[in-house]
């Protein structure tokens, strides 16, 4: 299993939009091929900053399978327009 971990800093004003947005956008992710789970927490210090963590069988699942899919330009469309900056993505393992 690799722990997809993200965080990302949502322009002022814009998190009731961006928690909408993501709520139509878990629906696209969750029906990936090696999707297992995903979680979105936001910051207590910062309500502006956001933790992503998804699950996937298998490291490929992500960088190949839904970051090269069709599924994943919605993805962009419903949510990227809304970070400042943009996040990195990195990913881990079990030790």
């Amino acid at each position: 299993m690799i722990l997809e971990v993200a965080i990302l800093h949502i322009k002022k004003g814009l998190t009731p939009s961006f928690e909408t947005a993501f709520k139509e956008a878990s629906a696209i992710i969750s029906s990936m091929k090696g999707y297992i789970n995903h979680e979105l927490q936001v910051c207590i210090e910062d309500d502006h900053k956001y933790i992503l963590l998804v699950r996937w069988e298998h490291l490929e699942d992500h960088t190949i399978g839904f970051r090269g899919s069709p599924e994943y330009q919605e993805w962009k469309k419903l949510l990227h327009h809304f970070y400042d900056p943009f996040p990195t993505v990195e990913h881990y393992t079990v030790i």
